[in-house]
């Protein structure tokens, strides 16, 4: 049984919003390593180098929570970025001249 048309926006809305929060999650993981890294080279042992690697443990559990439920959607990234292109792809004719 397909489903329904309501259903496939919801999932595809799922998709997209998984995927935005997904970059935001690794986007944080890239800062908090940074941020532990020059906190190591500062004050090795320190309580902020412990909230720092607590912090980046929390956003990669989070990343890789996101991860596997994009994978359990079944979404592959390439084929929905595929369709959306090929979908989307007209001509257009704002600058007012004749098509060739």
């Amino acid at each position: 049984m397909a489903p329904m048309k309501s259903e496939r926006s919801q999932l595809k809305r799922a998709v997209r919003q998984l995927r935005r929060i997904r970059s935001f999650y690794a986007a944080a993981m890239v800062l908090w390593a940074g941020s532990a890294a020059l906190t190591s080279w500062q004050a090795a042992g320190s309580r902020q180098l412990m909230v720092c690697v607590v912090l980046l443990a929390v956003f990669a559990a989070l990343f890789v929570m996101a991860s596997v439920a994009l994978r359990r959607l079944g979404v592959p990234a390439a084929a929905a970025r595929v369709q959306r292109h090929a979908t989307t792809s007209t001509v257009s004719n704002a600058g007012g001249q004749a098509a060739a």
